[in-house]
């Protein structure tokens, strides 16, 4: 255990449904991001640089992939003698037969014997599935200065996205006097994070009164932050200042990778001091052809570009062919793009091919175009 005390429990077993087609068959966490990331190595390079050592990683649906990648915790410099990542699948319920987390407490309840043999003193519960840098260890100094029971970590959003989020309300002092799930009319727009520091006695008390309630959903925002708000306990707001997004849908999963374009987006993957950990994967450099036109991109290495770019993000392995043009647009790995097809504002899943000459996407378009299959092209 870290010298904060501290251990932390990463939230990965969501569906990922709105992402329709990219989560089929890879869990939400796992799907790629940025050229060259997974959305699970934000919340993961977050702990190593927060000298957080104790990751428990909560999985459920499609984990293969997100299992085999998170087990050991190399890539991020949590596998020494005295750190690591572990994967914690639901266990099967002897009354039930369901081998499911219920909910978002139920995760972190199934695991009370987990977290109990390091003996924290807090525990940091964590979203796997959204991307930003933060330094837990100020968010940690917060909760203790505050003597709060619980942190949440708070930002403004949107007032029209207001609803899609658990909303905070406070005083003039911080203290968060009413928290409403998804509200159809938010009193403010002040959106939790999903991103929780509890001192682990006062939860895992908590946790046990929620498992014995047969109406709880055994939910943190349905069930347990409610009812420390009606026992009087102390919840206050973590401000976070930083970038943060949500990819929750196909179109905030392309805003976030069209962000990197911007020579000063807040999210600078390239920032030395605060490195966020990926596969190390082998690659050829990119390859710009001596015919290719690029404007505004961002361009990770194995790409392939023979034919025209414009404001696009291209992940490892991606190919454009000659010709062809792809314009406010994010190939995924493995994505190619043949012979004078036109891609326009659309996503383009892992390994999908689009055909020759073929049209995908519309610069009128209100939503983003996901491109899941492949699509047939001129002979």
């Amino acid at each position: 255990m870290s010298q904060n005390n501290m251990l932390a429990m990463i939230l990965a077993g969501g569906r990922g449904s709105r992402l329709k087609d990219l989560t089929n068959k890879v869990a939400k966490p796992a799907v790629s991001f940025g050229g060259k990331y997974r959305i699970i190595d934000f919340p993961l390079s977050n702990c190593a640089n927060s000298h957080i050592d104790i990751v428990g990683v909560l999985t459920q649906y499609e984990s293969v992939l997100l299992n085999s990648y998170v087990a050991g915790g190399g890539r991020w410099g949590l596998d020494t003698r005295d750190s690591g990542v572990f994967v914690l699948p639901p266990r099967e319920k002897a009354d039930t037969g369901l081998d499911v987390y219920r909910g978002t407490a139920d995760a972190i309840s199934q695991n009370i014997d987990f977290v109990d043999s390091y003996n924290p003193e807090y525990i940091l519960v964590l979203s796997g599935d959204h991307i930003y840098k933060m330094n837990y260890e100020e968010m940690l100094q917060y909760h203790k200065d505050q003597n709060a029971d619980l942190t949440v970590a708070v930002r403004p959003v949107p007032w029209k996205e207001a609803p899609r989020f658990g909303i905070m309300n406070t005083d003039d002092e911080g203290r968060i006097t009413e928290f409403q799930e998804k509200p159809k009319e938010p009193k403010s727009n002040l959106a939790s994070m999903g991103i929780y520091i509890f001192t682990w006695k006062t939860l895992r008390k908590a946790l046990v009164a929620d498992m014995k309630n047969p109406d709880s959903s055994h939910d943190f925002g349905n069930d347990v932050i409610p009812a420390f708000l009606n026992e009087g306990k102390k919840l206050v707001a973590y401000r976070f200042e930083g970038y943060w997004k949500d990819v929750g849908t196909i179109d905030s999963l392309w805003e976030a990778n069209m962000d990197l374009l911007d020579s000063k987006n807040e999210l600078n993957l390239n920032d030395p001091g605060w490195k966020i950990y990926t596969e190390d994967a082998s690659a050829l450099p990119q390859y710009i052809g001596p015919d290719a036109s690029v404007d505004v991109a961002y361009i990770t290495q194995g790409a392939h570009v023979e034919g025209s770019v414009k404001k696009s993000v291209l992940f490892t392995g991606s190919y454009i062919g000659k010709g062809a043009k792809v314009i406010d647009s994010v190939l995924m790995p493995g994505a190619r793009v043949e012979d004078g097809a036109v891609v326009t504002r659309a996503l383009v899943a892992n390994n999908v091919k689009i055909g020759k000459n073929c049209v995908v996407g519309s610069a009128d378009s209100e939503n983003i175009t996901l491109v899941a299959k492949n699509v047939k092209g001129d002979d």
